[in-house]
């Protein structure tokens, strides 16, 4: 038996083995001590991954630095933001004062503005949308995303003209948004339960580089 062979039915053989027992320690009381263990694993080990991923982030954009490559200023800024960021952490721990101040004052600014561009964009994409496509679902994507742009803009008296902000708003974002969100969750959930089946069963081997249909 070839060595690329048995590694892979013994990748499979452990895959199987552990989602056999998580699954077995959510029915039965015996094994949810092995559950919890098992997780706990599993946790430790996407941290390493998250670790191994971010020295590979740090040598892939020190190697742009050191050719000078189109967007080198930008990768050093990169690793020098990592690395203080990092030493910071690691000194201070996460939960000191200034190693907050330091993630609200950068990290929380550039996801609201990726937000803020995301809004924009959305609403652009609507107005490209209604002149090659004219049908109501273009005109209603296109209301959505001009009152809830209007609604939460921090403009004056506009986001209470008309109740945009205070019960329009509200409105979408709770009933007609957190419906539409839920729904995909649950498609997520139903494709991730079927994934997982295959994988117990074996139809299924990412970690073996096989597939069996």
């Amino acid at each position: 038996m070839k060595l690329g062979k048995l590694k892979g039915i013994l990748s499979t053989t452990v895959a199987i083995a552990a989602g056999i027992l998580v699954l077995l320690g959510y029915f039965f009381q015996p094994a949810a001590n092995i559950r919890v263990e098992l997780l706990a694993w599993a946790i430790i080990l996407a941290a390493f991954a998250v670790f191994i991923g971010s020295i590979n982030l740090l040598i892939v954009h020190a190697r742009k630095i050191q050719k000078k490559e189109k967007g080198s200023a930008y990768s050093l800024l990169l690793v020098l933001s990592l690395l203080v960021t990092f030493a910071a952490a690691m000194y201070f721990t996460p939960e000191h004062p200034g190693v907050v101040a330091v993630f609200a004052a950068v990290q929380l600014p550039v996801e609201a503005s990726l937000m803020a561009l995301l809004a924009v964009t959305l609403t652009y994409a609507s107005f490209r949308l209604l002149r090659r496509r004219f049908n109501l679902f273009s005109v209603i994507f296109l209301v959505t995303a001009l009152l809830m742009l209007f609604a939460t803009a921090p403009l004056p008296f506009v986001g209470d003209f008309l109740g945009l902000g205070i019960l329009i708003r509200p409105w979408i974002a709770q009933v007609v948004a957190a419906g539409g969100a839920r729904g995909l969750l649950i498609g997520v959930a139903l494709g991730t339960l079927v994934t997982g089946l295959r994988v117990l069963f074996g139809a299924d081997r990412p970690f073996g580089g096989k597939n069996n249909g």
